[in-house]
């Protein structure tokens, strides 16, 4: 585990040579088979490599195209975070400019106490590196269940910090588009410390009036309009309140066992206010939720409408009344259980075989008819029965629906993957058993509470002990 567990600070005030791994050649150029040139992805940025400003240390978190390091300056010996990209993941031209624009979105935003500073971008032949100010405070969730005493003053604070990103991007012409819980984190472990929206990877320039049909996101903070492939910045509002309902009763308000359910439900626009704990929450927030969460785009409310209502006007004034334990414990089970969702699909992901992979590989480039780097679903209706798949049109539709997740109703290369994995029944037999076995250390043929504390600890969770009990109550239903 080496030192996954430790403070950075500590690892900061170490001599920096004694963890001078950064520097080591670590396979040189990326050029790929036969020596094919690498992709330039940023014009006008440092190409020296990271590791000559920069101490690279260990790692705190993973997404589908990179890997954020803590990273040391070198001459200032402050601590950063490194934003990693490997060249290898950006496999189409989209790839390339979804990068591009995060840039471009990360510099156009001005400097804010609640949008986190990017410092410096740079490239080499293996990666673009984004280098940001260090978030040292953890996950919005995770501070709100670590508190004793939770209560809707201090979830009116925490909503107010958000719809004041959400206007600042509206303002400067950008629409976030992925607004969740995990892409905010406190700056630091005080408990005035500031919170700070972190991603933009999914963030889009607009023009006053202009529409957009990518379905992107989450699927739980999905606006209706979004799976209905016409929307604009009003998105941001609706994930807002999704936010909030959470905040306030720990689960969210659109909830199924699966994507297509959520969307479902999303599309259905029941919001449920008389379970545990509504009755004890003020009209006043129900009614900001409720207009948060207006189906109809064109009612909903705007940034500035929400900072102005009165439960947020009055938020020093708002009920200081503990939620209930209950609300804490809901909250810890669903971002949790998200987390362990995510880093099951990462171990099947990295447990393909090189044949699985090629194999994969040459399925996209017979579908591709075009070349263009996606697939349509015109090509992809065409090429499954090629592949002997027997889909009707309308599972072809859901399919596609259920991983386009930063697509315009197409498939890169990794959501081809996912459909794939799905086709070839890869992820229900083989690639499950090795996921499970990942969790299972000691191959009893059970995942014990200690392998999943274990699992969870791997991936940076501070109260991973609390939380893979919590899941243990959930799911071990004989309790053995």
């Amino acid at each position: 585990m080496g030192n996954c567990c430790r403070s950075p600070a500590a690892v900061a005030r170490e001599d920096v040579s004694t963890h001078d791994h950064g520097r080591k050649d670590r396979g040189g150029s990326d050029t790929g088979a036969g020596g094919k040139k690498t992709i330039t992805v940023l014009n006008d940025v440092s190409k020296e490599r990271i590791e000559e400003k920069y101490l690279v240390d260990r790692e705190l978190g993973r997404g589908e195209f990179g890997v954020t390091y803590l990273c040391i300056d070198r001459n200032t010996k402050e601590l950063l975070a490194c934003k990693s990209i490997s060249k290898r993941k950006l496999r189409t031209a989209v790839d390339i400019e979804d990068v591009r624009r995060e840039v471009a979105i990360m510099k156009h935003l001005p400097k804010n106490s609640s949008i986190v500073r990017l410092k410096e971008a740079c490239e080499d032949d293996n990666a673009v590196h984004l280098v940001m100010e260090l978030c040292e405070g953890g996950e919005l969730f995770d501070r709100i269940v670590a508190r004793g005493h939770y209560t809707e003053r201090a979830a009116a604070a925490v909503t107010r910090t958000i719809v004041e990103v959400v206007q600042l991007c509206h303002k400067h012409g950008v629409i976030h588009r992925d607004l969740k819980p995990e892409n905010f984190l406190f700056a630091n472990k005080k408990e005035n410390s500031p919170l700070k929206a972190i991603d933009f990877g999914l963030s889009i320039f607009f023009k006053p009036g202009q529409r957009f049909s990518e379905i992107v996101g989450s699927p739980y903070y999905m606006a209706p309009e979004v799976l209905k492939r016409n929307y604009g910045p009003e998105i941001d509002i609706w994930s807002a309140g999704v936010i909030l309902y959470i905040l306030l009763c720990g689960v969210p308000p659109f909830w199924a066992e699966s994507e297509q359910g959520v969307a479902q439900a999303i599309l259905r626009g029941l919001i449920d206010f008389k379970r545990d704990p509504w009755p004890n929450v003020s009209e006043s927030a129900k009614n900001l939720i409720r207009q948060m969460l207006e189906p109809d785009p064109k009612l909903r409310l705007t940034a500035k409408q929400v900072l102005e209502h009165p439960w947020l006007q009055n938020a020093k004034k708002a009920p200081n009344v503990p939620l209930g334990d209950v609300v804490k414990s809901r909250l810890k089970q669903f971002s949790m259980m998200n987390r362990f969702k995510r880093k099951a699909l990462r171990v099947i992901a990295d447990h393909l075989s090189i044949e699985e992979v090629e194999d994969i590989k040459e399925m996209f480039k017979k579908m591709d008819t075009d070349n263009d780097g996606i697939v349509s679903i015109e090509e992809l209706k065409t090429g499954l029965p090629k592949i002997g798949s027997q889909l009707a049109e309308s599972e072809v539709q859901m399919l596609i629906e259920a991983v386009d997740t930063n697509g315009k109703g197409t498939l890169d290369y990794g959501e081809f993957v996912a459909v794939s994995l799905h086709l070839l029944r890869m992820a229900n037999d083989e690639h499950l058993r090795k996921a499970f076995s990942y969790f299972d250390k000691n191959g009893n043929g059970y995942i014990e509470q200690e392998e999943l504390q274990d699992a969870l600890m791997e991936d940076g969770a501070a109260d991973y002990a609390d939380v893979a009990n919590d899941i243990f109550q959930e799911v071990d239903t004989d309790k053995s």
